[in-house]
Formats: C-alpha cells, sequence, structure tokens
C-alpha cells in the first residue's frame, strides 16, 4: 500500500538508455504518480526531462520513493535491486529479471521477504493482440492447442553489451508462449550462432514441449534487416497469428469446402475457410504495464508479472543455453512459483 494514501505515488527510474527513456516518458505522464528523481550516471545531455537527473542511488532513495522502475543494464539488476529491497522500495524490474538463475532468485527473496510489492517488465503480456489472443484461447475458440511458433527478428541493438539473444529477445517468447498457453516448458532442445564478433550468441532455434504436450518453435535472432515480432498458434480449429509490432490478430479458420483442383485435392489436411482479422483496441503496451503496477503499489488487485514468474523465464532461458552448448534435449525444471500462484496466471 502506498506510504501516501489519497496523495501522489513517488517513483523513481534507474536507467537511462532507449527503454529507460521510454519509461521516463510514460512516469512523466501517469495519472496519480510522481517522477521525482532518475538515475543515470552520464546525466541528460538533450536537457528534455522535466524530473532531476542524480548521479547515484543513494541520492534517488533520500528521495523518499514509493517505487522505482529498473532500466539498467541486466548486469546491475541485482545489486540495484537487493538495495532498493533493502530500503522497503517496490520495484517494477526489466526483463530479463536478471541474467542468472542464482541472481534472480537473490532477487525474488530479498523482495518477497518484506513483502514487498514488486514486478518484471515483460511487456508483450500488454501487447493488445496477445491479450485479445489469451482471451480467445481461454475461451476455447481454437480448440486442442497444437503449436506454437515464435518468429522474433531483427538488426542488432548496439545498447546491449552485457547479456546475449537468448536473454534478451527470446525471454519475450518464452514468457508469452507460458502465459498465453496457461502451459509449462517440460523439454527444450536448442541451437546457437555468434556472427557478429560479440561475445554472446546472436541467434537461436529452439524446440519445446510444454506441459499439455503442445510443440513449440522459437527463432530469434540479431543478425536481420527484417524486424518480425509474430506469434502463430495453431490447433483443431484453425490458427491465430499475432504480428506484435502491429498489434494485429488474425484467425484463419480450417474449412470443409471441396476443391476442383487436382494438385490441392491430393492434399489431405485441413482445408481453408474463413479469414478473420479482429478490430481490438490498441492501448500503448507500455502505458499498461504502468497502470497495472501502480495499482498494484496501491494495494489494489493487478495483473503484473511476478518475480517468481520472471524468475521461471531465467529459468527456461539458461536451459536453452545449457541445450545449445551440449547439443541435447533438456529437461526444464520444476516451476519455481508456488502451486496458488500457477493457478493465479492461468
Amino acid at each position: 500500500m502506498s506510504k501516501r494514501q489519497g496523495d501522489k505515488l513517488r517513483a523513481g527510474l534507474i536507467g537511462l538508455g532507449a527503454m529507460g527513456r521510454n519509461h521516463a516518458r510514460v512516469l512523466s505522464g501517469l495519472d496519480g504518480v510522481d517522477l521525482v528523481g532518475i538515475v543515470d550516471p552520464v546525466g541528460d545531455p538533450s536537457g528534455q526531462l522535466r524530473a532531476p537527473v542524480l548521479p547515484d542511488l543513494g541520492e534517488l532513495l533520500a528521495r523518499d520513493i514509493d517505487y522505482a522502475v529498473v532500466a539498467c543494464p541486466t548486469a546491475l539488476h541485482e545489486q540495484i535491486g537487493l538495495e532498493l529491497a533493502a530500503h522497503g522500495v517496490s520495484a517494477l524490474i526489466e526483463k530479463p529479471l536478471a541474467q542468472s538463475v542464482e541472481a534472480a532468485t537473490r532477487i525474488v527473496e530479498a523482495f518477497e521477504s518484506r513483502g514487498l510489492v514488486a514486478g518484471v517488465g515483460h511487456i508483450e503480456r500488454y501487447n493488445p493482440a496477445l491479450q485479445n489472443l489469451r482471451t480467445r484461447l481461454e475461451a476455447g475458440e481454437l480448440g486442442e492447442v497444437y503449436q506454437v511458433v515464435t518468429r522474433r527478428q531483427g538488426p542488432f541493438p548496439h545498447r546491449i553489451a552485457d547479456v546475449g539473444v537468448v536473454m534478451d529477445l527470446a525471454t519475450h517468447d518464452i514468457d508469452l508462449t507460458s502465459w498465453v498457453t496457461g502451459q509449462e516448458y517440460v523439454s527444450v532442445s536448442a541451437r546457437t550462432v555468434s556472427r557478429s564478433g560479440r561475445l554472446h550468441e546472436d541467434m537461436v532455434a529452439v524446440i519445446g514441449t510444454l506441459t499439455a504436450g503442445t510443440m513449440v518453435n522459437h527463432l530469434v535472432n540479431w543478425l536481420s534487416p527484417l524486424k518480425e515480432r509474430s506469434t502463430v498458434i495453431t490447433g483443431e480449429r484453425g490458427c491465430f497469428v499475432a504480428d506484435t509490432l502491429t498489434a494485429d490478430l488474425t484467425f484463419y479458420a480450417n474449412g470443409a469446402i471441396g476443391t476442383e483442383w487436382e494438385a490441392l485435392r491430393a492434399f489431405r489436411g485441413v482445408a481453408e475457410g474463413d479469414m478473420i482479422r479482429y478490430a481490438i483496441p490498441k492501448r500503448e503496451p507500455l502505458l499498461v504495464e504502468h497502470e497495472r503496477f501502480r495499482d498494484a503499489v496501491e494495494g489494489k488487485e493487478s495483473d503484473i508479472v511476478t518475480l517468481r514468474q520472471g524468475l521461471r523465464t531465467v529459468e527456461v532461458a539458461g536451459t536453452l543455453l545449457r541445450s545449445a552448448s551440449d547439443g541435447s534435449t533438456v529437461t526444464v525444471g520444476v516451476p519455481s512459483a508456488s502451486a496458488a500462484e500457477v493457478a493465479a496466471t492461468r
């Protein structure tokens, strides 16, 4: 609950990179919140930010903040997160939660032991296309889900230096796949390459299995001039295609119309049916993410990505890297989340 009931929450931001500046923009106009300080050792060369830019976390904590948004490099998440928790400050931490399972676990335990509200910025959960898709899957519109295929590719973002494409990009696909289907990963097999001369991998191909037997495929890279964000879910009644760049959702239904075209008659799979592109409201995902987290800090019931869900994603990502290192199919461990939390995500 807010320390100042009836007043605006006092928020801070840590990190002014590309994502940090987007957080600053949203926080600056967020109802019920005052952005009282931003931490970045480089400062604000643009001079366009309304909130003061501070050199270190200590100065931000001295401003008596209710919560902080952590948008610094992943390698610093543990250090920053533990200090925020020690001072009783809630936190929204950008994904991935940390660069290792061990570091992520320490962050989870620090916030949980103090009863603080904390979440992870898996922004794809707030994409209108995926939110609408999840609702339709829960309503059984697709029937049994057979396969989830995601493609996430584009040019290398030079701002990323501390993790590879698995932790930075594939964690989006891991989280959204479990969230949309309501299933956990059971096993994965992954292959990675590094073609850009960096220490970390810049391309990964994944085959996996979920708890209900659903097949999963992820293709993720930083090596393509084509920017693509696609999620295709195939089931017994057809397939959904979600484009998270445009927030469009399309349904391709199975059909029962015969064809006189001999070449197609030889194919014994399903026939093409109706195609529907849904008209859905399209609010900015980052704004929705901030609204949900603000509500949680205020003590209201709110759908945020919990730290334990963020930890689970790091666990699966670590399993992908392990599989890629030895070329094996690896069983994914039991989720760290409690049974009650897993049930709450369904």
